[in-house]
């Protein structure tokens, strides 16, 4: 029979994540499946997908009613419901990270998004998570803000497992592996092993091209459109590569420690003018990871295209590209700070919508 094509993608070094999780996913048996048919070997949780279970369906509401009646922090209600779902995919996923040898089947978690920019109240929550979670796969996901920064570190340095969020530039990327570094130095120095800490980088994609094409289609220069996504994910990968090549990451690499991978978000194609498996396509490299939206993953298996080594194609003219940006009157830094700041306050509503969506439900459930 022959290798399904996300299998194929697989073989090329790309491990291929599903970005949403829900009860009714494990219930269902549809993630399950997945990972059977679609070489699917990782989860990332989804508040908006969390929410809309909660709103269309009953699964939750046996589960609700004795929660609520205990806790009406909105909250910590959904941290107890998501918990045990992320518990569950854990467990389905436990295979895939013991083949693998703890490098894929992790199920990924968010801290609050309202703490993007409190470092220690971060680090906290993502102890919080590791302990009340309580599975060896269980990756936390912190977003790269600068106070996120510091959190990232102390938490590498008490080897728990980090899913690095909302990165957008290649500034903000060198500085997440940096914390990465510095917090596995951390762990040597205190004696820890680095073998038992692994993290993952979540470069976003596709948001990077809706937003500079807005701006490229005011300044004239729609010849430029639909490109700077994919240049900015290969200048990151070269990045990558110049790290785990250098003699500073060869001494922790003789102690054991794992390459941060970057992992590619958000990338389903918003623009129909593009090739809706343009953000798979153009992103092959080995040691890196894919997340992508079930639509993704079905339009990969039906009709994508394994460009083997795409990843490394085309960097003088990556490098071009944004020298071209420049000098269209299009602003590199402003463009990615503009996207940073848009992600963290889209997380934030999400998850106030989520919350909102907890108490109205909760209002029409009666006692038990």
């Amino acid at each position: 029979m022959a290798e399904s094509r996300l299998q194929q993608l697989s073989d090329a070094g790309v491990s291929v994540w599903i970005d949403s999780l829900s009860r009714e996913m494990l219930r269902t048996g549809q993630l399950a499946s997945l990972m059977d048919d679609d070489s699917v070997v990782g989860v990332t949780s989804n508040p908006t997908i969390f929410q809309k279970a909660l709103a269309e369906g009953d699964v939750y509401d046996e589960q609700l009613r004795e929660v609520a009646a205990k806790e009406d922090d909105p909250v910590e209600i959904f941290f107890t419901l998501a918990e045990d779902d992320i518990r569950e995919a854990c467990d389905l996923m436990r295979p895939v990270w013991e083949r693998t040898d703890g490098v894929d089947g992790f199920v990924s978690l968010e801290v609050d998004p309202t703490l993007a920019y409190d470092r220690d109240r971060t680090f906290e929550q993502a102890v919080r998570f590791n302990k009340e979670v309580d599975k060896p796969n269980l990756y936390v996901k912190i977003p790269a803000t600068e106070p996120g920064l510091g959190a990232i570190e102390d938490c590498i340095a008490k080897s728990a497992p980090i899913n690095v969020t909302l990165i957008f530039s290649l500034e903000r990327y060198a500085a997440v592996v940096e914390s990465y570094l510095r917090g596995l130095e951390r762990l040597v120095a205190a004696g820890g092993d680095p073998s038992k800490v692994i993290s993952v980088a979540s470069f976003f994609v596709s948001r990077v091209d809706t937003e500079a094409d807005k701006r490229l289609e005011a300044a004239g220069r729609t010849d430029l459109q639909g490109k700077l996504a994919v240049a900015n994910a290969k200048l990151a990968y070269e990045h990558y590569l110049e790290v785990v090549g250098s003699d500073r990451w060869a001494f922790l690499a003789g102690k054991g420690a794992r390459p941060q991978r970057c992992l590619w978000a958000s990338t389903s194609t918003k623009n129909p003018a593009y090739r809706d498996v343009l953000y798979v396509e153009e992103l092959i490299g080995p040691d890196t990871v894919n997340t992508m939206p079930l639509e993704t993953v079905r339009a990969f298996q039906d009709h994508g295209e394994v460009k083997a080594g795409s990843l490394t194609d085309g960097l003088d003219e990556a490098k071009q590209l944004l020298a071209d940006l420049a000098a269209a009157g299009v602003d590199y830094d402003d463009v990615v700070e503009t996207l940073e700041a848009e992600g963290v306050q889209k997380f934030a509503d999400s998850f106030a919508e989520l919350l909102d969506g907890i108490k109205a439900k909760v209002g029409t459930l009666q006692p038990a």
